[in-house]
């Protein structure tokens, strides 16, 4: 019997499931906290339940010599080291659809407070005044209501505020024109956006690309008297930036569930007017408890007792018998997408994907997963292989699959389509003998490319001088090249170089690189090479 440990709070009803199908378990709430007493116990366990509270560490991992799971009630897993995991061949799992609607009604409720200075009233009143002139709202109804990130959380944010007669402008690069029109919101750029709210409500995961996202700069190009809500996650908005913006009156409030440092015991915040604070309680509903709770459960006991896999972070659904000649193309697939969501900046309006040869008849569900994953990962980083097509198909992306029979040099290869507004990208790739991943064309280009955690993609023009340049440049600033490879359509054409490196690129020498006038585009690239 597969024995597991729920080391955080737990619904009572979750830790029956277990028992319900088969799976010894022990209840102990509080041992997440103490990280010693954990280490010295885990060794005995198949599975571990958590919630925040617990933190797996590569320590703690390497400790665990019978775990072959762990599950995180809840969205983020910024509590697990899953890149440890992954190489001990642990699953980890989470709950990525459980307290959507909790965490839409938090930051409704927030921007309720905000408007009409509910908790400075109600500790005005309790206090035995009656400041009845000082607290002076305002209305929500026909304000602009602008929603950064309109994946699950935030088109319900979106249809919530339209429900409240709100105009809604949303900005978000993966939502399709034809998804922002069936949510009834109004597709806008960042900066505009920021021109436009009277409210402004984030809901995307941070990540480097949205990091400080809310900042100075974007304050300036605000109203004034704006109000700012964020539910989502600390570091998003730049906490001494908002600070003077509140001081300044250009935002005339804010409401904060989540802070750059956690927990939040001092902050700048908490001393400024106007401004309601939360101690993370975005989640924090009696339903989405028991939700996520319950759905850990089912799908730890699912696996441990049948070997089913849903919602894994870091393993497809696959069954055991294909695992074996499917595993180093689920990577494959996972890189050609990382690969076209790292040089694509504009909103995906179409995705299709060819399986050519042998892979026409693998798992292609799961190919199709790894690729959309990878390709939506630069923008929403707790995308897993089973969220990532609800997700995609949320934003109104049009996914395509074709498969054929072996039709080149190859035994088979997988070959992504991605197109935007602006332009067509396309990347195609395949496995040799040795199980790696390799690069075969971009933009049409043939090549021969060993896929590499750090790597330089560059296009230009074919003439003299390239290789010169891109190896002078990085010479010079002492860069390694491990690998370097080179494509052109034609004579003279269109050319590209993929240059695998031994570290990440330097920012300063991506600068230069792209000063000089030969180099059309360099973009520094970054894959998960674990097979």
């Amino acid at each position: 019997m597969p024995r597991v440990l729920v080391s955080d709070k737990l619904s009572p009803t979750a830790v029956q499931i277990f028992k319900d199908r088969g799976v010894e378990v022990d209840y102990l709430p509080d041992l997440g906290k103490d990280k010693e007493k954990l280490l010295s116990v885990i060794g005995q366990y198949d599975g571990l339940a958590i919630r925040s509270a617990t933190k797996v560490t590569e320590k703690l991992i390497e400790a665990a010599t019978n775990l072959k799971v762990i599950g995180r009630a809840g969205i983020g897993v910024d509590n697990v080291d899953i890149p440890a995991a992954s190489r001990r061949g642990i699953i980890v799992m989470n709950t990525p659809f459980g307290n959507s609607i909790t965490t839409a009604e938090h930051a409704i409720a927030m921007l309720f407070a905000v408007a009409r200075q509910i908790p400075e009233a109600n500790a005005s009143t309790h206090a035995g005044k009656w400041e009845k002139n000082r607290f002076m709202g305002v209305e929500i109804t026909g304000k602009t209501l602008g929603v950064i990130g309109c994946g699950n959380i935030g088109s319900v944010v979106a249809m919530r505020g339209i429900g409240l007669k709100m105009h809604v402008v949303a900005f978000d690069p993966f939502l399709s024109v034809e998804r922002a029109a069936e949510l009834g919101v109004e597709k806008v750029e960042l900066d505009e956006l920021f021109a436009r709210a009277d409210f402004i409500t984030l809901h995307t995961p941070l990540n480097d690309k949205t990091r400080g996202i809310v900042n100075k700069d974007a304050f300036a190009k605000m109203k004034d008297g704006v109000r700012i809500i964020n539910c989502a996650r600390g570091g998003l908005v730049v906490e001494a930036d908002l600070v003077e913006a509140l001081k300044s009156g250009k935002v005339a409030g804010a409401g904060i569930d989540v802070f750059e440092v956690e927990p939040a015991t001092e902050n700048a915040l908490f001393d400024m007017p106007n401004v309601v604070c939360t101690p993370h309680l975005g989640a924090s509903t009696t339903e989405a408890q028991e939700n996520v709770a319950l759905q850990v459960a089912e799908q730890m006991s699912d696996y441990l007792v049948k070997g089913a896999v849903t919602n894994a972070i870091n393993m497809p659904s696959i069954s055991a018998e294909e695992a074996p000649r499917l595993k180093p193309f689920i990577k494959l697939a996972e890189v050609l997408g990382a690969f076209v969501g790292q040089v694509t900046e504009e909103p995906i309006e179409e995705v299709e994907i060819l399986f050519d040869g042998s892979t026409a008849d693998m798992n292609r569900r799961a190919l199709t997963s790894a690729a959309l994953a990878g390709l939506i990962r630069p923008q929403v980083s707790d995308v897993n292989m089973v969220s990532a097509p609800i997700m995609v198909k949320e934003r109104g992306i049009i996914l395509s699959e074709v498969k054929r029979d072996k039709s080149g040099a190859f035994d088979g290869y997988i070959k992504l389509t991605v197109k935007t507004s602006v332009k067509t990208r396309t990347i195609a790739g395949t496995c040799f003998s040795d199980g790696k991943p390799r690069f075969i064309q971009i933009k049409g280009i043939n090549l021969d490319a060993e896929v590499g955690e750090h790597m330089l993609y560059t296009t230009n023009y074919d003439v003299p001088g390239i290789i010169g340049i891109l190896g002078g440049i990085c010479a010079k600033h002492e860069v390694n090249i491990a690998n370097f490879q080179l494509g052109r359509n034609r004579p003279g054409g269109d050319a590209i170089a993929l240059l695998y490196l031994d570290g990440p690129f330097p920012a300063k020498v991506l600068e230069e690189l792209r000063a000089n006038k030969a180099i059309l585009s360099a973009k520094p690239l970054q894959f998960d090479v674990t097979v």
